[in-house]
């Protein structure tokens, strides 16, 4: 991603903290109670994405879908007097970026291709971090890493006077990632959840923790 792009994962993380603090003011007494939060071994959750553009690809918002798996490693985190815990996160997530018209894929300074798409597969690994503030509410961290690899040029190129070009041009690699997110716990197995962070600005899905 760009470093505007950076910027506004950023500032979506800083929203989603402002929008949870009024929940979090008048949470009850569990983020005192350590332990007192659903026993698990993992947490299943498919989900729905929203992407930013990413490095070199304007223009456009990405949607898809994908899932985590959860491996729960410790019923006490890292500070023992809060009810919180640590889990394992490992991750598949598809998002397609398209457009119809205009420069979508800048190549050398120039313009690779007209009307292009990409796909890229994501697979992130975090160390999530979860905080038990209500009865029914919990918000977790979770900084890792992800590898990518993104096809780009699905739809076919075409240049600005109409003729096609060639496009079937695909790449990897890995980055840093980070997303801040909450759920809300219908009981001690199905929650909805949702994060926003990068390199995706949002999911959104339901979690199963078995």
């Amino acid at each position: 991603m760009t470093n505007p792009n950076r910027r506004l994962a950023l500032i979506a993380a800083v929203a989603l903290g402002t929008a949870l603090a009024p929940a979090a003011a008048r949470a009850d007494d569990t983020i005192k109670r350590p332990g007192d939060h659903p026993h698990y071994s993992v947490e299943l959750e498919p989900h729905l994405l929203l992407g930013l553009a990413a490095d070199n690809y304007y223009g456009g918002t990405g949607f898809g879908l994908g899932g985590r798996v959860s491996i729960n490693l410790t019923d006490n985190g890292f500070i023992k007097s809060i009810n919180n815990s640590v889990a394992i996160g490992l991750g598949l997530d598809w998002v397609h970026y398209s457009a119809p018209s205009g420069c979508y894929y800048g190549y050398q300074g120039g313009c690779y291709g007209y009307g292009a798409s990409a796909d890229f597969l994501q697979f992130p690994v975090v160390m999530q971090w979860n905080f038990y503030v209500a009865e029914h509410w919990s918000v977790f961290g979770e900084p890792g890493l992800y590898i990518w690899h993104g096809s780009y040029g699905n739809g076919g190129c075409y240049a600005p006077n109409g003729a096609p070009m060639g496009c079937g041009y695909s790449d990897t690699g890995i980055g840093p990632a980070f997303w801040a997110g909450g759920r809300y716990h219908f009981n001690d197995t199905v929650t909805l959840i949702g994060r926003i962070g990068y390199p995706d600005l949002l999911t959104f899905g339901v979690s199963f923790m078995l």
